[in-house]
């Protein structure tokens, strides 16, 4: 089992996705939420429910913990169901914003949400063209200098 990529309160680290947490909870829970669930739900749509859920009662809270669990599962971090209630239901904007940091840490670009990493994972070069037989000196020299 793993640890967390940061500490619960590391919230000084990243003042983007703290800000983001603080004023826009259902946004940054939103992205979040669509990374964990591979894209099966788009952010707007987990973010709607949590601000409704939250907005009337602190089921949103609840609704946070489910996913803190779900990321905790995923990738395979030391943790407990009671502590991810805990933590979700006491102080759910520092545990979202600690979600959205681990997210980060492990290569996501949170941002983009799930289909927008899958087209940056397979959308780079990630080796040169092979050329047959080689290049002649002639042939590298008017390659790297009249292109």
């Amino acid at each position: 089992m793993a640890s967390w990529s940061t500490g619960f309160c590391g919230c000084f680290s990243d003042c983007g996705s703290c800000c983001l947490t603080l004023w826009c909870p259902c946004v940054s829970f939103g992205r979040v939420a669509e990374i964990v669930d591979k894209g099966t739900t788009t952010c707007c749509v987990h973010g709607l429910l949590y601000c409704l859920l939250g907005g009337f009662s602190h089921f949103g809270s609840i609704y946070a913990c489910i996913y803190r669990t779900k990321l905790r599962r995923v990738f395979g971090i030391h943790g407990s169901q009671t502590c991810d209630c805990l933590t979700s239901c006491c102080c759910v904007h520092i545990s979202i914003c600690q979600e959205h940091r681990e997210l980060e840490a492990r290569g996501f670009n949170v941002s983009a949400g799930w289909k927008g990493n899958v087209q940056m994972g397979s959308r780079g070069v990630t080796a040169a063209p092979a050329v047959q037989g080689g290049m002649s000196r002639l042939v590298e020299y008017n390659y790297y200098y009249h292109r």
